[in-house]
C-alpha cells in the first residue's frame, strides 16, 4: 500500500541539486484477532521462539510491560513463544533480521534503507496516526534549550555542538544532514563534514537515543539536537522534560513513519499471518509506549512507502 505522499521530495530534490553543486565528496486492554488459522508453518522456526527487535528508542522501561504484551498476544495468535530482545543500535538490529537472530523489527526508514542494500527485509505495517494513511509520517526537529538566546534557526548552528542520534536513525541523522547541506549551499557540504568535530560544527556526536538527546540539551551538554517530534512529544507527555525546557528551531518535511519489517526467512504464511495481526491490534498501552504515538494503530505498507527516504540516503553516501 502506497500512502502516496510526496514525501520529502522538496529535500531529495535540493540535496540533488547541491550534490552536483558540491561535486564532492493505561487504558485498554489488547484486542487480537483471532487465532483460528493459526496453525501450518512454523513461525518460531527450529528454535520455536518468534522474536521481535526494538531499538533503545522503544526499550526503555516505561515500555516493557506493553512490548511484553504484544510479545504475548501474538504468541497466542501464532501458537509458538514469542520474545522481544533490545538491539543496542539500528546496525544490529539489520544483523539480528540478517543472520537470522531476529524474525520481525520495528525500525526508522533510513535503517530500513541500510538494511535494504545488506539482506531482502521486508516492511509489512507501518504506525499511523488515528489508522490513517495520511498520517503515516511524522518530522525531524531541531531543538535547543529555552534559554540560548543565540540559536533561533538553523540559520544559527554552524559553529555550535551538536549530538545526533545514531548514524541509521533517519529523523535523528540522515534527514537533518540532508536539512544542513540544503539550508547552507555556499558551504558545500557532505556528510562527512557535518559528522567531523570542527569542520562545521565546534564539536559533533552521537547521543544513542532521541531521548538522550534530548536529555542533552535540557542539561546544556549540548546545543543543538535532532529528534522525532513524536518522541518529543512523548517525553514531553511522560514527565521527561518540560515543553518549556526546549524551543524548536527547525522541522523538516514529512518522513514516512517506521515500520515492522520482517526479514528474508520468513515464510509468506507467516508473513500474512502478521500482517493480519498487527493491522487489528489495538492494545492502546502498546501504540502509547512503545509507538510513541497514542491512538495510533498499523496499517499495511510495502517498499515503495520508503523509496524516497531510500533515494535519499543514497544521494547522502556518494558524497
Amino acid at each position: 500500500m502506497n500512502i502516496n505522499k510526496k514525501v520529502l521530495s522538496m529535500t531529495l530534490s535540493a540535496m540533488m541539486a547541491v550534490s552536483l553543486l558540491a561535486g564532492c565528496g493505561a487504558s485498554g486492554g489488547s484486542e487480537t484477532p483471532d487465532a483460528a488459522g493459526s496453525q501450518g508453518s512454523n513461525p518460531g522456526g527450529e528454535d520455536g521462539v518468534f522474536t521481535i527487535a526494538y531499538a533503545p528508542n522503544e526499550s526503555t522501561a516505561e515500555s516493557a510491560d506493553a512490548r511484553n504484551g504484544l510479545a504475548e498476544d501474538l504468541g497466542e495468535f501464532l501458537g509458538c513463544e514469542v520474545e522481544e530482545i533490545q538491539a543496542s543500535d539500528y546496525n544490529a538490529i539489520i544483523e539480528a533480521l540478517r543472520t537470522g537472530s531476529a524474525d520481525m523489527a520495528y525500525m526508522g526508514s533510513q535503517a530500513l534503507a541500510l538494511g535494504v542494500e545488506r539482506t531482502d527485509l521486508e516492511p509489512i505495517v507501518m504506525k499511523a496516526e488515528d489508522g490513517d494513511p495520511d498520517k503515516a509520517i511524522y518530522h525531524s526537529v531541531f531543538i535547543t534549550n529555552s534559554a540560548n538566546d543565540d540559536i533561533n534557526s538553523i540559520a544559527d548552528i554552524k559553529g555550535r555542538t551538536m549530538a545526533f542520534v545514531d548514524p541509521d536513525s533517519t529523523s535523528g541523522n540522515l534527514v537533518p544532514t540532508a536539512e544542513i547541506i540544503k539550508a547552507f549551499p555556499e558551504d558545500e557540504l557532505n556528510s562527512d563534514m557535518l559528522h567531523t568535530n570542527g569542520d562545521f560544527f565546534e564539536a559533533v556526536s552521537f547521543s544513542g537515543s532521541h531521548q538522550a538527546g534530548l536529555q542533552a540539551v535540557v542539561k546544556g551538554d549540548v546545543d543543538v539536537a535532532p529528534i522525532s517530534d513524536q518522541i518529543l512529544a512523548s517525553e514531553i507527555a511522560n514527565g521527561n522534560a518540560s515543553e518549556s525546557d526546549v524551543k524548536i528551531i527547525h522541522e523538516s518535511g514529512a518522513i514516512p513513519a517506521e515500520a515492522m519489517v520482517v526479514a528474508e526467512h520468513v515464510d509468506q504464511e507467516t508473513r500474512d499471518k502478521l500482517t493480519e495481526f498487527l493491522t487489528s491490534y489495538e492494545n492502546e498501552d502498546y501504540f502509547t509506549d512503545v509507538i510513541k504515538v497514542p491512538g495510533a494503530r498499523f496499517i499495511e505498507c510495502d517498499m515503495s512507502d520508503y523509496q524516497e527516504i531510500i533515494e535519499l540516503n543514497q544521494i547522502i553516501n556518494e558524497f
